[in-house]
């Protein structure tokens, strides 16, 4: 016999989470992502400082790491303003932190894109506090000459976490949105 499949619930990542769950997903989520790229960074940066040229191929024609220090934020807007990304980086992070710790209704993929907002934004705010206002960068794909603006790890996690409110908003009924 076929089940009806229930229409309140558009997956398992709208499912609402007791605060105990919820921390148990935040927490590891946010600290992963949060070492992972400042690993990252750090290892990459290192290793092809000591390369000539400062670039190393991993797919010829189409991905490679590079070194890249972006005095903006996404794709060199806000370049040089390093106070005004400081302090739009510390208030979304309250932002951030405050939907987790006083939202009422916490669904698995809204507490999973709560985590890695606050991992990508810490990662880079590290980045601006501690090297001169510069974010490293050193994920480039590329066609030819065509080159997509050079990216980290903190950068892939603050648009996975988009990428996850978006589709919850398109696919999910609006009772499961809140």
């Amino acid at each position: 016999m076929s089940q009806t499949p229930d229409k309140s619930c558009c997956c398992c990542l709208t499912r609402q989470l007791n605060l105990p769950s919820a921390h148990l997903l935040f927490w590891p989520v946010f600290l992963i992502g949060l070492v992972a790229d400042l690993w990252s960074k750090s290892a990459v940066f290192n290793w092809l400082s000591s390369q000539s040229p400062q670039r190393y191929s991993i797919i010829d024609g189409f991905f490679q790491l590079v070194i890249v220090e972006n005095r903006g934020a996404a794709w060199g807007i806000a370049a040089d303003k390093t106070i005004t990304l400081v302090v739009i980086s510390i208030l979304a992070f309250i932002v951030i932190f405050s939907m987790f710790l006083f939202g009422r209704k916490l669904q698995m993929a809204v507490v999973l894109a709560l985590a890695l907002f606050a991992a990508g934004i810490c990662g880079n705010l590290y980045d601006r506090l501690f090297n001169d206002g510069k974010v490293r960068d050193f994920l480039d794909f590329y066609y030819k000459e065509w080159h997509f603006p050079a990216f980290n790890i903190a950068d892939s996690m603050l648009t996975v976490a988009v990428f996850i409110l978006i589709l919850m908003t398109i696919f999910c009924p609006k009772s499961q949105q809140e």
